[in-house]
């Protein structure tokens, strides 16, 4: 089986979920990163910051593109 970022990119996306989910209600990153991040994750605040500029949900789509054309690759 090839490799691939797949598990990766859904742990970045599911940090980016969260995120987005606690800055509606009107926590900063810093407060978000503390109290729900740092704890169950065991990240630094530099990769948390690098997480939410990554765009997973695009990379995953990429993922998914060439599992269907490709298949052979993830036998």
């Amino acid at each position: 089986m090839a490799y691939n970022k797949k598990n990766f990119y859904l742990r970045v996306l599911e940090i980016q979920q969260l995120t987005k989910e606690h800055q509606k209600k009107g926590a900063s990153n810093t407060y978000i990163y503390e109290n729900m991040v740092k704890s169950h994750y065991h990240i630094s605040k530099r990769t948390f910051d690098e997480y939410l500029g990554i765009p997973a949900e695009r990379e995953l789509k990429k993922i998914a593109e060439i599992r269907l054309q490709q298949p052979e690759l993830f036998d």
